[in-house]
């Protein structure tokens, strides 16, 4: 990863060996762009779709929640120091793919004679050295929605909710800081050593960096098959092993955090069904209670086929943005959200991944990051909760800090 930074283009996927089903590789590292492409949500999914089937390679990239607007009638008029483009995909000249012992390499022809003097300039990089030359400003963390004012745009959701407006919404906060700098790579070392998730990524795009603990697959084809894994419901970890197994199992049983996870799955469901194959969308598995290193999370599995004749892009643009992120019904939900959010969310809550030569793809959910613009010197992260008719506002807000722990412990040491 420190003999990555050289180039522009960087992405790096990481499973952390985390034990979880369809997982292809421990990790992936594609770097220098030979092509790329990027766009505002104007045709986003259409322009992908030309730049996917023209290229037919490895391309390596990232959505932004923002593309909604490429779906809907919709905008995203809020407060935006980060500015990453809406969309944003490269097809890497050097490409890295790690399992168990083995590093498969694809070099692109016009650099495959540079595959020994990189081999050689990776070797030398020590590791420790690199990590102790770095020196980080003091970082002061700000919140963009104040405590008292979380609370009234709770009301204002649940408000909608009992209405009928809406089943569920996830709403989020952002926490940032100013006139700031840092070490992207460390600071993603930290955060992932904090975090260990199986959907850890490092990005950059030029100035740009997203550094990400995310515990979510938001879609992966295999073949003709298509998974969903949406992540619903959330408890704390204890480091006291007999509490810590008390938390977990009162997850397993708590009704509203199952009712945010079953209202979600049948979103994805309904969302998979518009390409699937008549009869294929299946609950694989169903509320199921994960733990992580700071929390438990409730996941389920939600898959379908589809025919070899539809487009990957296609599967993307019926089920975006994913439901874990929006709420139900998914319109309404998104409408709700931009009046009462205050940051526009951009690649938080988007998705970075990969579509393979042969047309399958895996991509993650965006959350437990820290988003970084180097030249504006600004840094940004967000956490959000689902708001359902039995959310009490004090303990969303909770949920939100228990989520937030990690990218705060790492920014501010």
């Amino acid at each position: 990863m420190f003999w990555s930074q050289q180039f522009y283009e960087v992405v790096w996927l990481d499973s952390n060996s985390y034990e979880h089903n369809y997982s292809n590789y421990d990790a992936v590292l594609a770097v220098d762009a030979f092509t790329s492409f990027q766009t505002d949500y104007y045709n986003a999914f259409e322009q992908l779709k030309d730049y996917q089937s023209v290229t037919k390679d490895w391309i390596f990239g990232y959505l932004s929640y923002d593309l909604k607007n490429d779906l809907e009638a919709l905008t995203s008029n809020n407060n935006d120091v980060l500015c990453f483009p809406e969309l944003y995909f490269f097809q890497p000249k050097r490409l890295f793919l790690i399992k168990g012992n083995t590093v498969e390499m694809h070099y692109i022809n016009v650099v495959a004679n540079e595959i020994d003097q990189d081999l050689k300039a990776i070797e030398k990089i020590n590791v420790s050295e690199e990590l102790s030359e770095h020196t980080e400003d003091q970082i002061k963390i700000k919140l963009r929605i104040h405590k008292d004012d979380y609370f009234k745009k709770v009301n204002e959701m649940l408000a909608h909710i009992y209405r009928g407006d809406i089943y569920e919404a996830n709403f989020c906060q952002e926490f940032y800081a100013e006139n700031t700098t840092l070490n992207p790579i460390v600071t993603y070392q930290k955060l992932n050593g904090i975090s260990k998730p199986p959907f850890a990524t490092f990005l950059k795009v030029y100035d740009k960096y997203l550094m990400s603990a995310s515990p979510e697959r938001y879609l992966k084809k295999e073949a003709q098959k298509i998974i969903s894994q949406p992540i619903k419901g959330t408890a704390r970890r204890s480091k006291d092993s007999n509490e810590d197994e008390i938390l977990k199992l009162r997850l397993a049983k708590d009704e509203k955090e199952r009712s945010e996870n079953v209202m979600i799955v049948d979103l994805v469901r309904n969302d998979l069904s518009r390409t699937a194959t008549r009869g294929s969308v299946i609950v694989e598995e169903f509320c199921k209670v994960y733990s992580f290193e700071q929390v438990h999370q409730m996941i389920s599995t939600v898959v379908s086929n589809v025919n070899s004749s539809t487009h990957p892009v296609d599967i993307i643009k019926t089920t975006f943005p994913m439901g874990s992120m929006t709420g139900a019904p998914k319109l309404s939900a998104m409408k709700i959200i931009e009046n009462l959010e205050v940051t526009k969310r951009g690649l938080y809550s988007g998705t970075v991944g990969y579509f393979t030569p042969n047309n399958d793809f895996d991509f993650n959910v965006v959350i437990r990051s820290i988003l970084y613009n180097s030249t504006h010197k600004y840094i940004s992260y967000s956490v959000g909760g689902a708001i359902t008719a039995k959310s009490d506002p004090l303990k969303e807000y909770e949920e939100c800090l228990v989520k937030a722990k990690a990218m705060r412990e790492v920014l501010e040491n």
